[in-house]
């Protein structure tokens, strides 16, 4: 990740970090007059760093206009972000184990959606390679709903390394596209630890990666509509997978 951190603003986003991944907040900057006591209490007894904060308070990161509500969080990214190897290595698949992977995906919201969508379906994580992808920011962790801060992030070097490490683990690889040379979602049997790719909102998945994909698979759409975005496509694809998984690991 180029960045060291991000920026949380509000009062729910800041409650998920400090209840979920309190290690992930470095510095928390509030108006007192404004924001409860218990929240107050709460980054107290945590021992995080706190200052006044300003509403001319001068950084770049601290967008104008942004909906704080009187306080704003400090995010280190390499304490939120883990690396693959680390994160791998934890990991013991079952046929209940779902992992998401992103193949470029540029808009923030939809990488914030997807993060949403995954910890709400039961994915055990969602891999993130360095480049040519909408990195964790302010926005990302906002539209996912403070899910950021409750499924593991992950940051992976290349899309194809990644893949051949996860085949040899015994994940089969799944690709999402929206022509007419794949199996329908509806007909798919996950019956081993699954991965999900899930790529750019122009091109889809890259031709390299889809020759990878043990399968691609297509949501069945009515004649009215060509496809779903790649948001909207995570979320009906990890429903499908999670019905009559016997619950969530």
């Amino acid at each position: 990740m180029k960045q060291n951190k991000v920026f949380i603003y509000g009062r729910h986003a800041l409650a998920e970090a400090l209840a979920h991944a309190p290690k992930v907040v470095t510095k928390v900057y509030l108006n007192r007059k404004a924001v409860d006591t218990k929240l107050r209490r709460h980054v107290d007894q945590l021992g995080i760093p706190v200052a006044e904060l300003s509403e001319g308070l001068a950084r770049s990161d601290m967008k104008s206009g942004a909906a704080h509500q009187g306080i704003i969080g400090s995010i280190s990214l390499a304490a939120l972000v883990r690396p693959y190897a680390e994160f791998i290595e934890r990991i013991v698949p079952t046929k209940n184990t779902a992992l998401v992977l992103l193949n470029g995906v540029q808009d923030p919201h939809n990488v914030g959606a997807i993060i949403r969508s995954a910890a709400g379906f039961g994915a055990g994580g969602v891999l993130m390679p360095q480049k040519e992808q909408a990195p964790v920011s302010g926005a990302v962790i906002k539209v996912s709903a403070g899910m950021a801060f409750r499924i593991p992030l992950v940051e992976v070097g290349g899309v194809v390394q990644t893949i051949a490490d996860l085949k040899k683990r015994g994940f089969s690889i799944y690709g999402l596209a929206a022509d007419g040379t794949t199996l329908p979602l509806p007909q798919a049997r996950f019956d081993s630890p699954a991965v999900f790719v899930f790529g750019n909102e122009g091109i889809g998945i890259a031709d390299d990666i889809r020759k990878l994909c043990d399968s691609v698979l297509s949501i069945p759409m009515d004649p009215r509509c060509e496809s779903l975005n790649v948001a909207a496509s995570a979320a009906v694809t990890l429903y499908q997978w999670g019905r009559g998984r016997g619950g969530q690991e």
